[in-house]
């Protein structure tokens, strides 16, 4: 099963990613874990990225894209991936569907949390609460200023993706507001209409 899970900073994409992976048994491809970990493991694509990272640069297309293509070849990604944060962009999208084209590869599904974006500023501030009720470390990013910043960045970059899978007919939307379980069952829909359709 391989996934794309869409959807604005607190729509609950890593909520989702983190079952679906438990259910079908393959890894969740975070971007940014995936270029600290080619750097880590010094590969040509890794020391590229690093390059770029460590001067605060942003890493090409090409760069992500082969870190993927590299990642993806691994066994533990054999029966399939969510890409969680990834395509940002539609270039990226374009690019993500050549190399699987090349690798005899297609997507199964791609999946959009819509949401209420009104609602999710609530959502990012009850998140930090509890992170504070547990005792754990608050994100960086979860206070309401970063939070404006990352939709806006969402809205400008990464909304035109899901309209590139939708011109296709491979988005599938999502009512990212109801509670958790019944989004998971929708998503439940989508995946076996998908992998009966394989």
């Amino acid at each position: 099963m391989r996934l794309i899970v869409l959807g604005p900073p607190g729509a609950g994409k890593g909520t989702q990613s983190q079952r679906l992976m438990q259910k079908y048994g393959i890894p969740q491809l975070s971007t940014g874990d995936m270029l600290r970990a080619a750097a880590a493991a010094d590969t040509p694509v890794g020391r590229k990225a690093k390059a770029l990272m460590d001067t605060g640069s942003l890493v090409p297309d090409e760069v992500v894209v082969g870190i993927i293509a590299d990642r993806i070849s691994q066994a533990d990604a054999a029966k399939g991936f969510i890409l969680d944060g990834f395509p940002r962009t539609v270039n990226q999208a374009k690019a993500l569907d050549d190399m699987l084209a090349a690798k005899k590869l297609k997507l199964d599904g791609v999946i959009e949390l819509k949401v209420d974006e009104g609602a999710l500023l609530g959502r990012i501030e009850k998140r930090a609460k509890e992170m504070i009720a547990k005792g754990c470390a608050v994100r960086a990013d979860d206070n309401p200023e970063a939070f404006k910043t990352r939709l806006e960045a969402y809205r400008e970059m990464t909304a035109p993706v899901a309209a590139y899978y939708a011109a296709d007919g491979r988005l599938k939307t999502v009512d990212g507001m109801a509670p958790i379980e019944v989004v998971s069952a929708a998503i439940d829909r989508v995946t076996e209409a998908a992998g009966s359709a394989v």
